[in-house]
């Protein structure tokens, strides 16, 4: 009964992913949108992350999930947005009502930006600068003001301790996780992520490079607040940290981009280390299939990962995550980076 139960969960996850993605394609085939990033592809797949979320969750700890709203529950994102969209927006007396309101608006549209240069296939990406890479993580270090402006403008010391251990960390995590894709950028020898994908035909960065991909996953679980690394949305002593004092639209503001950032950093894992929209290591028997498939599916596999690990493994205590990042993953970052560096110069 659980493994059909899990088999239509998976089901409806991949067709809701195909559906997205025509979405998506859709998008970009209107000349009057390509100006604008592709909001309703991101906003679809959140709401099926959140259900995927639940659904794994209680298949873990052997427990319903959502199965009241819909069949089999998986009306549950749509339930929860209309109430969330029609709660009365709370705005504490003391706070900087411009900063309060502009945080969670910032935040939002940063999490939007990266999405327009990501290449779903050979040609279909809505801006494919030779920059790329480097657009993409001067985007991403943007979303840390955010978060520090929503701790500071909610006049809250629960809220500003969150906002002071998200930026910490999110900065901590960031430098090297620059580092470790220099090790791909070394290799390539270009920002362009679509050269990036190309130059993987040969074959997937995941196997020369397996030592990057284990650094850039665990960064991206410390990036984007997940467990084990969720600290800055400790619920015992900071009760969900800089976004406490936020309801309604402005708190799901902040949460789709949350999980809009959790969505990025699985695509750049997949371009990075997996080929992104090539096929299972390449075999020529299976280009059949197309390319947006296998690059869904990639992700997919990811996303179920990142739901998977916060189902399973205890939080970090902060100086524990610190002393990982700086004492720990910096070093090895740096020491890889110089060894890649050699190994292709010297060969290369």
């Amino acid at each position: 009964m659980l493994q059909l139960y899990l088999f239509y969960i998976l089901l409806l996850c991949i067709l809701l992913f195909l559906l997205c993605v025509i979405i998506y394609f859709f998008v970009f085939d209107l000349e009057l949108l390509k100006v604008l990033p592709p909001i309703l592809p991101v906003i679809l797949m959140v709401a099926l992350f959140t259900l995927l979320e639940r659904k794994v969750w209680a298949s873990i700890q052997l427990r319903r999930g959502p199965n009241v709203v819909g069949f089999f529950g998986y009306l549950q994102p749509i339930a929860d947005a209309i109430k969330l969209i029609l709660k009365e927006t709370i705005i504490p007396g003391l706070s900087n009502l411009f900063l309060f309101v502009m945080a969670p608006v910032f935040t939002f549209m940063l999490s939007l930006l990266g999405w327009g240069i990501i290449p779903v296939y050979y040609g279909g990406v809505l801006s494919d600068i030779n920059l790329g890479l480097l657009f993409l993580f001067s985007i991403s270090s943007l979303g840390v003001y955010g978060i520090i402006i929503s701790g500071w403008a909610s006049n809250s010391k629960y809220a500003f301790l969150g906002s002071l251990r998200s930026a910490a960390q999110f900065i901590s995590y960031e430098v090297f996780i620059g580092i470790v894709v220099m090790t791909v950028l070394v290799c390539v020898n270009s920002l362009n992520l679509t050269l990036i994908v190309e130059f993987q035909h040969r074959i997937w960065f995941i196997f020369p490079l397996w030592p990057s991909f284990i650094m850039f996953f665990i960064s991206a679980l410390a990036e984007t607040n997940r467990v084990p690394f969720d600290l800055p949305e400790a619920e015992s002593e900071l009760v969900s940290g800089y976004n406490v004092e936020y309801s309604a639209t402005t708190f799901v503001l902040f949460f789709l981009a949350e999980y809009a950032n959790i969505i990025l950093m699985s695509v750049l894992l997949v371009v990075f280390f997996f080929g992104g929209w090539l096929p299972f290591l390449n075999l020529k028997i299976l280009y059949f299939i197309p390319s947006w498939v296998w690059f869904i599916l990639k992700i997919f596999i990811f996303i179920l990962l990142f739901t998977i690990i916060k189902g399973i493994l205890p939080r970090y205590r902060y100086d524990q995550l610190m002393s990982l990042g700086w004492k720990v993953l910096l070093p090895i970052s740096f020491i890889y980076l110089i060894l890649i560096a050699s190994i292709v110069f010297i060969f290369c």
